[in-house]
């Protein structure tokens, strides 16, 4: 639906930039304290549209775009700012894409989150009862300032974005399931920006970061590639450590991206790529360490120390700086062979130019904005790499989550959070929610020696929605844990189009995604991190699969119908249970932990 409703606010002839420390009146007539928000210039005025308590700056229009969605779009000079209120009623929390960002419910006093291309994705959502989104919204460009809250003398919720000069918003309030409103919200960014997807970012990996951390040599990385290719891990990325023979740690050594501890390193690509596993190297990439040859050739051009780290970060709007890490960067596609790169640390970027003592650009700087040189360094880095390889991918890292960069990545990892299971789950599927057309891949997965197939399995199963990598000392697994992991790399790698491309509907962000749903064509997934019930309802699905990471044993069904064929496989793949169940009358079907549930209708 093209209804319009439609209305403007005349720009004020007053102004103010001083920070406000007063209250601001808004349409409910309720004052909000704002220690920490910008005022803006002229103030706001009320902007009708369907539904919606409604203020913005400047000139200002809203049209509804569809049943209760609002786009709603102000410009002027300098800084414009739209903001609207919701009753906060049956409200469960407030669901981001940052890390920890899901969950409690912020005050609307609380400190604004400024995003940018390099830095976080302007999207979030009020979750209510039931899963509904009582509104979600999407900012239409990435460098926006954002505050949202609950109004302590109203029982409001208070949403405000902010930018300069002029900003659209889309805002839902359509009271459908949250997770389909902000897909809607993702693709109105628009995906037909996005990157070309090769099919190996959407495969297993394995890394080396958690099992070798700096100590990476050929013959140990060929050797967990072989490992690794057995138990279905299509893809290696090694880590730090190549480029140096300093092993504290540490980032000093940054910048030449000389191959220190993989020499012959062509040679030793093609034995990997004889394996038939793609290759994958790691960058730092804003980082000159004050021990390299680099720090004497463009030292000078740095947006920030950072001392702790032995480095500065560099100024990439200088194109001396672009082409000399484009150059370094490009080297490990063109010359050496490998499928792609690791770009770590893109957002210390972002956080380097929020600081206080961010220098202006100087003389040689060929832009102003620091987000424009950061996109203009991924833009030559993808170029030159996707030139000599069309398949080459990059992999990005939350928070450089915006859509902004989808151009630029080929997947997005979780941050790190290493033996955190549930973590992991709620990164992985905050991630997914707002990264659009882009792969989503875990954060390594690690273990104690000792861990169990069983938690093992688990580990797989919380990160069942998207890329698993995987980062032990395959030689040191014992039969148990290799059987583990090779059962639930092959359901990922069989059930690709239905986890990763499927209909993504994770349940209760209050509670931390205690169950989460996939439907694909006609598969249904849905992996169990609690004690709750699986609706079997619909006729679309031919097989339903339920993983189970609960210690409850117990799967109970609701909602199907007919017969269907049963199998249970326990966390190291092996049969234990086979029948036929009527849906509508099951009793429960126990499922050990770690173990998988199909169900298959004819």
């Amino acid at each position: 639906m093209t209804a319009s409703s439609t209305a403007s606010t005349a720009p004020s002839t007053t102004a103010s930039t001083a920070p406000s420390t007063t209250a601001t009146t808004t349409a409910s007539t309720a004052e909000v304290w704002e220690p920490h928000a910008p005022a803006v210039a002229g103030g706001l005025r009320p902007l009708h549209a369907r539904g919606l308590d409604l203020r913005a700056s400047g000139a200002a229009t809203a049209r509804e775009t569809a049943d209760g969605v609002v786009e709603v779009t102000a410009e002027g000079t300098g800084e414009v700012r739209i903001e609207w209120r919701v009753p906060c009623v049956d409200a469960t929390a407030f669901w981001t894409p940052e890390p920890r960002g899901t969950g409690r419910l912020p005050a609307a006093w609380s400190a604004p989150r400024r995003t940018g291309l390099a830095d976080g994705a302007p999207i979030a959502a009020l979750v209510g009862t039931g899963d509904v989104a009582l509104c979600a919204f999407a900012a239409g460009r990435p460098d926006v300032l954002t505050g949202a809250g609950v109004v302590e003398e109203t029982g409001e919720f208070r949403f405000w974005a902010q930018a300069a000069d002029r900003l659209t918003v889309r805002i839902d309030t359509s009271r459908r399931h949250y997770a389909r409103c902000l897909a809607e919200l993702a693709a109105w960014w628009g995906a037909d920006h996005a990157a070309d997807i090769p099919d190996a970012a959407r495969r297993p990996a394995y890394s080396t970061w958690y099992s070798m951390h700096q100590d990476v040599s050929p013959k140990g990385v060929e050797t967990q590639a072989a490992l690794g290719k057995e138990l279905g891990l299509d893809v290696i990325i090694v880590d730090d450590g190549w480029m140096t023979a300093d092993r504290t740690r540490g980032y000093a050594h940054c910048g030449d991206w000389e191959p220190v501890s993989l020499p012959d390193t062509a040679a030793h690509v093609r034995r990997v790529h004889e394996l038939g596993v793609r290759y994958l190297l790691w960058y730092a990439l804003p980082f000159i360490g004050k021990d390299s040859a680099a720090y004497q050739r463009i030292g000078r051009h740095a947006l920030a120390e950072v001392p702790h780290m032995g480095a500065v970060v560099a100024d990439p709007r200088h194109p001396e700086v672009r082409a000399f890490l484009t150059d370094r960067l490009a080297r490990a596609v063109e010359e050496w062979g490998m499928d792609g790169l690791k770009v770590d640390f893109v957002d210390w970027f972002a956080r380097a130019a929020q600081g206080t003592d961010t220098p202006a650009a100087g003389p040689g700087a060929d832009c102003e904005s620091v987000d424009e040189g950061v996109r203009r360094l991924l833009a030559a880095i993808r170029g030159r790499i996707t030139a000599a390889n069309p398949e080459a991918m990059i992999e990005h890292r939350q928070p450089y989550v915006s859509p902004g960069l989808w151009p630029y990545a080929t997947m997005i990892r979780a941050t790190d959070c290493p033996l955190s299971p549930q973590e992991n789950r709620q990164r992985t599927i905050d991630v997914r929610l707002a990264a659009g057309p882009v792969p989503v891949h875990a954060d390594m997965l690690m273990w104690h020696p000792a861990e169990p197939p069983e938690q093992i399995a688990c580990h797989l199963i919380n990160v069942l929605f998207s890329v698993p990598q995987v980062s032990v000392d395959l030689a040191a697994q014992s039969d148990g844990q290799r059987e583990a992991l090779a059962f639930w790399l092959g359901v990922f790698r069989e059930h690709t189009e239905t986890l990763q491309l499927g209909e993504l509907l994770p349940a209760r962000p209050d509670l931390g995604y205690p169950m989460v749903t996939a439907s694909g064509t006609d598969t249904v997934a849905v992996a169990r991190y609690a004690a709750l019930p699986v609706d079997a309802a619909g006729e679309d699905w031919r097989t339903l699969l339920v993983a189970n990471a609960d210690a409850d044993p117990d799967v109970r069904l609701t909602g199907g119908s007919g017969r269907a064929a049963v199998t249970v496989r326990d966390a190291r793949g092996r049969i234990v249970r086979q029948g036929e169940v009527e849906l509508a009358a099951a009793d429960p079907i126990p499922v050990p932990r770690g173990g998988l549930l199909t169900l298959r209708r004819p």
